[in-house]
């Protein structure tokens, strides 16, 4: 049965609400450069990379990825690595993790002391130790999308969370799914409001072109509508599914190129005009080939587009 990318990251932000946190700190290097480059989200993989890490990430690195995405952390490890361990992985590898998928949600804020929970401090500092630009979270917590003046409090520990990321040299970053557009909130978008109570200088955007596309969210339309915003996107293609689909309208992601997307025209103006310089592909479904050989394909259609 497919995990579904939904599930999936609900289940991860339990798992870290009951992880046991160290106290130290770890600090490394962090990545500098800011031109253009083409990763893989890591849940492209994702079986492979609950089973054999290692080996997978070894087949990630010959088809010629350099940049990766992780979207498994749970008690203070990556696919089953502590930071330090797993930085010396990838390193040995070849491969940068240039950003990665963490919730960040209301567990991870103490009221009482007005301040970030250790367990959140620590994913900070972890992410840190991978040597990360960006940390990234990809879920609004459902009670959020309901009560405006919440939701507006938690756009300030969104901006919170940007300077404490900043302090080890990071960013913040917040990636949509297909709820931000078919939801309103006080007769807005709850994307609008997110996108309007966030600072750009504190979070990022990582602009999801596939979840959003069965929901009515239209990329290009948003780079217009909110230029310079999107530091990153989720690259994606869609169809039309035999099913429910992964997202809102019934479609899936495919190979990039064989899709009903013009995924290089999107590409094209988040780099004119988006402020783009991390394309991240994700594919999630695979009609009738392997995970491994969709990121293939995948990075061929982007090496053609000149990505």
């Amino acid at each position: 049965m497919r995990t579904s990318r939904r599930n999936f990251i609900k289940t991860g932000a339990l798992a870290v609400t009951g992880a046991t946190m160290l106290s130290n700190k770890l600090f490394a290097e962090r990545l500098s450069s800011s031109a253009k480059l083409t990763g893989l989200q890591l849940y492209t993989v994702r079986d492979a990379m609950a089973k054999a890490p290692l080996d997978t990430l070894k087949k990630v690195a010959s088809i010629g990825y350099k940049h990766v995405e992780h979207a498994s952390y749970v008690n203070r490890k990556f696919y089953g690595y502590p930071a330090a361990e797993f930085k010396k992985v990838i390193d040995g590898l070849g491969l940068k993790m240039v950003s990665g998928h963490t919730v960040l949600g209301p567990w991870h804020w103490d009221k009482a002391k007005n301040d970030f929970t250790d367990v959140w401090k620590y994913t900070v500092d972890d992410a840190a130790a991978l040597g990360q630009q960006y940390v990234i979270s990809p879920w609004l917590d459902e009670s959020l999308r309901k009560d405006y003046d919440g939701l507006l409090k938690w756009m300030e520990i969104f901006n919170k969370s940007g300077e404490l990321c900043k302090k080890s040299g990071m960013k913040f970053g917040y990636h949509n799914h297909d709820f931000e557009f078919s939801t309103t909130i006080n007769n807005m978008k709850l994307y609008d409001v997110i996108m309007q109570q966030t600072d750009p200088a504190l979070v990022a955007q990582q602009m999801d072109i596939g979840n959003m596309y069965g929901a009515g969210g239209h990329a290009i339309d948003l780079i217009n509508q909110y230029p310079g915003r999107y530091e990153l996107m989720h690259v994606k293609d869609e169809i039309k599914a035999a099913g429910k689909g992964e997202m809102e309208g019934g479609y899936e992601s495919t190979v990039l190129g064989k899709g009903v997307m013009d995924v290089k025209k999107i590409l094209d103006a988040a780099a004119a005009k988006g402020g783009t310089t991390h394309f991240i592909i994700e594919q999630e479904s695979y009609q009738a080939i392997s995970p491994i050989e969709a990121a293939k394909e995948d990075l061929a259609a982007m090496n053609k587009w000149g990505y």
